[in-house]
């Protein structure tokens, strides 16, 4: 009996030091483009974890300790088609993983494209994302982080939503509600990961259908196409994709590469022949399970 006790609170002890803080986004009552409805947020858990219909979005924080922190934090946006966000596979297993490298993990569980909780759905991804890196921002002293040192790494979908973040962080989608929304909230980094980036011929068309709509107009169109919003102050970028990926083509990042280098952005890319969508850390196949550490690698050298 005592046994079971003990590894009771051992499990206990090891779940409360694995996940810091969740902190929401918004002050109560103060969520942008929000409408109060009877819609539910739904988690549903069977090989992954899958949140739909965001109500109350926020950030869950995993700090390394602070003897091994580097100072650096990562937004880490899951992707899901701006259907759900496949929370633990391109969430919490990313924030983990960066902790074993002494970077702070964030997971932003950000709302969803509705017509039913929200006013003009297109803009709230980007409207929860400026809001995550500004609140994180805020908090880099209780985090023990650098301000200059806190980046993004995006999803598929999330990557779409990290791109967007990263070409279009000085644009007010929003009214300010507090003093954290004086923060900046350009990436010092930015990593996509077989991201969605064209709402061209060569989206992913759900993604798409999800964020805007079927009868966007071009401008929308075009605004969406991160390829499009390039500037000279986009972060230095990560590219990661597989050439075999049937669901977001290759071709999403070989035109946000093109992109970012005619901005004279730095930017490395790494295409691998194999991989298919949605391999996450890919830890079970000999080729993939190495794209983390690339990752870590690049980040060094922007140091």
């Amino acid at each position: 009996m005592k046994n079971k006790l003990l590894l009771l609170l051992l499990v206990l002890v090891n779940n409360v030091t694995a996940q810091d803080t969740i902190i929401s986004l918004w002050p109560k009552g103060k969520i942008p483009n929000h409408i109060e409805s009877q819609e539910k947020e739904l988690h549903e858990q069977n090989e992954i974890l899958r949140i739909s219909k965001v109500q109350v979005p926020t950030i869950e924080v995993y700090l390394p300790s602070k003897r091994d922190a580097t100072g650096e934090a990562v937004l880490i946006f899951p992707g899901g088609g701006y259907g759900i966000l496949a929370y633990d596979w391109e969430g919490t297993d990313i924030a983990k993983f960066f902790n074993s490298k002494g970077i702070a993990g964030i997971v932003v569980k950000y709302r969803l494209p509705s017509d039913v909780s929200q006013k003009d759905k297109k803009y709230v991804p980007l409207i929860d994302a400026q809001r995550a890196i500004r609140l994180v921002r805020s908090n880099a002293e209780q985090f023990n982080l650098k301000s200059n040192k806190i980046g993004i790494i995006g999803f598929s979908a999330g990557g779409h939503l990290a791109s967007t973040l990263g070409t279009h962080f000085n644009e007010k989608v929003y009214k300010a509600v507090d003093d954290i929304d004086n923060e900046s909230a350009r990436p010092d980094f930015m990593a996509l990961g077989y991201p969605v980036i064209s709402f061209g011929e060569l989206t992913h068309q759900g993604s798409k259908r999800n964020l805007i709509g079927k009868n966007a107009s071009i401008h929308i169109v075009d605004y969406f196409s991160n390829e499009k919003q390039v500037t000279e102050q986009t972060p230095p970028t990560f590219l990661l994709h597989a050439t075999d990926d049937t669901v977001v083509p290759v071709e999403n990042s070989l035109l946000f590469y093109k992109a970012v280098k005619e901005k004279g952005v730095s930017a490395t890319m790494h295409i691998y022949p194999k991989g298919g969508h949605g391999f996450g850390l890919g830890l079970h196949d000999e080729h993939l399970k190495d794209w983390s550490d690339l990752l870590i690698d690049w980040m060094v050298s922007l140091r």
